[in-house]
């Protein structure tokens, strides 16, 4: 599964960037999310409840940063285990660019799911990461920028 996104963000890069590497601001912007924590300098810990489609699991993951270009860019690499539901694993590139008093953040994912997720079908998955992205981008345009922010722009999915 491959996602790409891109997102104007009503706030400063500098302040994008912060955010993006808040584990408090990440924990309450990820939908699902029970706990994420620091175990390293660009290491963390996730607990997260997901729902695709009639399937639910709770999946712990483990995230690392990669390739970090301060305040520009960086990479996420990382693993989830949801028991029998399956699992989910893969990368993305995040990348922000000044654009006037705002930001825009673009992203690339590519992701493998396997287990019962994987035998829900592509088309089901991908609207629900859609689904799961928006949620992500809303609530932290709000958290980085006020209560009436919101994200303008979307994700699109493919194989």
């Amino acid at each position: 599964m491959d996602l790409k996104g891109e997102y104007r963000i009503p706030a400063p890069r500098d302040t994008v960037w912060a955010a993006l590497n808040d584990p408090d601001v990440l924990r309450s912007c990820i939908p699902g999310c029970e706990s994420l924590e620091k175990t390293g300098d660009n290491e963390m810990k996730a607990t997260v409840t997901a729902k695709v489609g009639p399937v639910k699991a709770k999946f712990n993951g483990e995230i690392r940063l990669e390739n970090v270009n301060a305040p520009e860019s960086y990479s996420i690499v990382g693993e989830g285990k949801g028991g029998i539901a399956g699992f989910a694993k893969g990368g993305a590139d995040v990348h922000l660019a000044e654009d006037g008093d705002a930001t825009v953040l673009t992203y690339e994912v590519n992701a493998q799911v396997g287990g019962k997720i994987a035998q829900l079908g592509g088309r089901l998955i991908d609207s629900s990461a859609k689904k799961l992205a928006g949620q992500f981008f809303d609530c932290f345009a709000k958290t980085v920028s006020g209560d009436d922010a919101t994200a303008e722009g979307d994700t699109t999915t493919s194989g």
